[in-house]
């Protein structure tokens, strides 16, 4: 692997034609919380709010190194790299064409238009990103332009390798863990790729999303294996299959490596980080500290780094990550009650309620049955076990009653 140090060193130099190195800065928070030495590499301040650009910078860079005359870029993407790939084909002032998906949200095109300064076109085709993807290779194919891949790439991986040079450098020792967030796998390869080289007795932990665990799937096949279904929640880490060239690269771990964040227990770590510490997170950046109390005895009185891979974060999507923050958290529950059709049942219900205890919903859904009517109720509250003593009221008053919080099917019909 020494070819491929020099290499992410030189990826390095050249990446500081574009940005400064992202800082690498010890978080006293979560230090004291863990008994731990944490550092947060700081990925959301790089110009384009992520990694992505390295990757991105270092490919299109690369590939006219040898080819000199292409001067038509193409890439398929619905954020992140979408937007690292703008910014780069301004520095080089190439054109730039970007597929993103019909469902994109407006503000991360008009992000990737305004790094793209005048130097690339958008278009907008297909509902999911597998058709994107199969629209932008077909438009390389006919207008002899060059594809960017987001990470299944040698230079994109390379060009990621470029956060590895830079936590050695900042740090100015080894750390003793290293926690990455995985998608397709380009950053989890490239810092690895480095890293073991440099001090082979640095540990690692991957953090991928429960709905998107395409490197779990891979070791234990043994290759890459696409995923039936994929929650696009977590949208930067959200890949059904992982990379041909990035397994090359991290067939080593053991799946007892790899650790899974439920999406919604994601939520929780990125209004913590925001309350807390003032830092935006998207949710692929917040993978890392999301697994951090499953890990703590293991990583007390030790050196850790978490790469926090991205900050764009859209707010408008901020009372949807305070819901599913609350209903993991157990703060929050929805339920139908069947209220008994008589004066005074209202008052009833309300006077079951404790003084932490909140209404967030009051629907009446029907009048299921001459005695009875079926109300949708939302119930917000500060502890988890004032829910234990409200049902526990509701069942000695006979109030009947059904707990839809984790119900998939109801509450995407009701919630």
């Amino acid at each position: 692997m020494e070819g491929f140090c020099e290499a992410a060193r030189a990826a390095t130099t050249a990446l500081r034609d574009l940005f400064d190195a992202t800082p690498l800065q010890r978080n006293d928070h979560l230090s004291q919380r863990y008994g731990a030495d944490i550092w947060l590499k700081r990925e959301d301040l790089s110009p384009v709010r992520s990694y992505k650009l390295r990757g991105a910078f270092t490919a299109l860079r690369k590939h006219r190194e040898t080819h000199p005359d292409q001067a038509h870029f193409v890439c398929a993407s619905a954020g992140n790299h979408a937007q690292g790939v703008a910014y780069a084909c301004r520095h080089f002032g190439v054109r730039g064409t970007i597929f993103m998906p019909v469902t994109t949200p407006q503000q991360k095109i008009d992000k990737t238009r305004m790094f793209g300064a005048g130097q690339v076109e958008i278009v907008l085709t297909g509902d999911y990103f597998d058709q994107t993807l199969a629209a932008a290779k077909a438009f390389c194919s006919e207008r002899g332009a060059h594809f960017l891949s987001p990470f299944d790439d040698p230079d994109v991986i390379l060009g990621q390798a470029s956060v590895a040079v830079e936590i050695l450098d900042q740090l100015g020792t080894s750390p003793d863990l290293v926690i990455l967030p995985v998608g397709g796998g380009g950053l989890s390869s490239g810092v690895t790729g480095y890293l073991r080289a440099m001090d082979p007795k640095i540990g690692y932990r991957f953090v991928e999303p429960l709905g998107g665990a395409s490197l779990r799937a891979a070791l234990r096949a043994g290759h890459p294996e696409t995923l039936n279904q994929v929650n696009s929640f977590v949208d930067g880490a959200a890949v059904a299959r992982l990379g041909d060239n990035t397994f090359r690269m991290l067939d080593w771990v053991s799946p007892s490596q790899v650790l899974l964040a439920p999406e919604d227990r994601i939520c929780i770590t990125m209004l913590e980080m925001l309350n807390v510490e003032g830092i935006v997170l998207e949710p692929a950046g917040a993978l890392a500290l999301d697994v951090l109390p499953e890990l703590a005895e293991q990583i007390r009185g030790k050196t850790v780094v978490c790469v926090t891979s991205g900050g764009n974060f859209d707010f408008e999507r901020l009372p949807e990550v305070k819901e599913r923050a609350q209903r993991f958290g157990g703060l929050k529950k929805y339920f139908i009650l069947r209220m008994p059709q008589r004066p005074g049942a209202l008052r009833d219900f309300l006077d079951m309620l404790g003084p932490d205890d909140d209404i967030a919903r009051f629907e009446y859904l029907k009048k299921s049955a001459r005695n009875f009517g079926s109300v949708l109720i939302g119930i917000e509250t500060k502890r988890p076990e004032n829910f234990t003593t409200l049902f526990a009221r509701l069942d000695e008053a006979a109030f009947p009653y059904r707990d839809i919080t984790n119900d998939g099917i109801l509450s995407e019909f009701l919630i």
